[in-house]
């Protein structure tokens, strides 16, 4: 969505920014075949990123300027998003027979119609989806607005940080995006199934319930791994940046093993099923099928499974990589450790390359 420039390229980078780090996945396509070529991921200055908005864009830039050497890319185009908070959508129904220059009048009146601001400072992009169901003269329309204001400043950001910014996607397609692609490898039986995606950043959990490759539901609570990280540093003696490189590699004494990370276990627990209580509260879904957990704490050791034995609901770790091959030159064992905090960053990068030609 809010495609600032439609051709297609081979190889192109996805961008997430969350409040901790950027995250830079390089992605080629040859012959229907994805390939991670490099990545990256650099740590924030405090409040760069706040709840998903650049607060300052010389910082961010900054770190874009020192994360895109340790990538080892050659690709500038680059697939960005703005946050679902930032956009108002809606399907609308239209003729089939209408004209680009019809629709596109048609869908600036309607959008007029719901957007609480001017529409003059708006950015409006829009996307048939599909025939309407028992109207086969229509045909619905997904129509996504976010302030020309937003959009402005994420791409000066990128190119002060040394990047070409080629399509605005939404945060939540490129979830949508990635998470169907990898649904079908992993061990699922239900039918139709409710799939809760469950992304455990630095300082933000994310809970987005998808069904049918399509967001019901999504939502943030104050909540990560920064507090485990915190509690290292504490109770070690170590400074922030070893106490985040010890709770990565799991070079720890056995005291953390013993007690620390149980405690940090059970509550990362608790903020799931409370996040899925408030989700069951919400509407009429009762349940999900399954828990896909994402972000730096994912592959956190013994989480998926203290998961899914208390919440009684499989439970997977959210691999992307299992959709592409991995360039020789990438450090294996360190990508492997990313995965999961790449979902967003993969999926952003799937949407350059999906129509690309063999």
């Amino acid at each position: 969505m809010l495609s600032l420039l439609r051709k297609k390229k081979q190889n192109t980078l996805g961008l997430d920014l969350s409040g901790s780090s950027v995250k830079l996945l390089e992605l080629s396509c040859h012959n229907g075949q994805l390939q991670v070529e490099s990545y990256a991921i650099a740590p924030l200055p405090n409040r760069a990123v706040v709840e998903r908005k650049i607060q300052n864009p010389e910082q961010v830039s900054q770190t874009l300027l020192q994360a895109i050497p340790t990538s080892c890319s050659d690709a500038c185009q680059t697939v960005a998003a703005v946050p679902d908070a930032a956009v108002i959508t809606r399907t609308i129904s239209m003729d089939t027979g209408l004209s680009a220059d019809e629709m596109e009048s048609e869908i600036i009146l309607e959008a007029d119609q719901f957007i609480p601001f001017p529409i003059d400072d708006v950015a409006i992009d829009f996307e048939v989806i599909g025939p309407t169901k028992n109207h086969p003269d229509k045909q619905d329309v997904l129509l996504v607005a976010c302030r020309i204001e937003t959009v402005d400043i994420l791409q000066k950001t990128l190119r002060q940080g040394g990047l070409i910014p080629t399509v605005v996607d939404v945060e939540s397609y490129a979830l949508e995006r990635v998470v169907s692609r990898l649904l079908p490898r992993l061990n699922i039986t239900t039918a139709d199934p409710v799939i809760a995606v469950v992304d455990i950043g630095a300082t933000i959990m994310n809970l987005t319930i998808l069904h049918q490759k399509q967001t019901l539901y999504s939502r943030d609570q104050l909540f990560g791994g920064q507090r485990l990280t915190d509690e290292i540093a504490q109770r070690f003696q170590l400074c922030p940046d070893d106490a985040e490189l010890a709770k990565k590699t799991g070079k720890l004494p056995d005291d953390f093993h013993q007690n620390t990370l149980p405690a940090f276990l059970h509550t990362t627990v608790q903020q799931i099923s409370r996040a899925l209580q408030l989700f069951y509260s919400s509407g009429t879904y009762k349940h999900v099928d399954y828990i896909l957990l994402a972000g730096g704490c994912a592959a956190t050791k013994g989480l998926s499974g203290r998961v899914e034995s208390s919440l009684a609901i499989p439970t997977f770790i959210a691999n992307p990589l299992a959709l592409a091959t991995i360039n020789s030159a990438i450090d294996q064992k360190a990508l492997n450790r990313d995965a999961p905090a790449l979902l967003i960053a993969f999926g952003l990068a799937m949407r350059y390359l999906e129509n690309a030609p063999d």
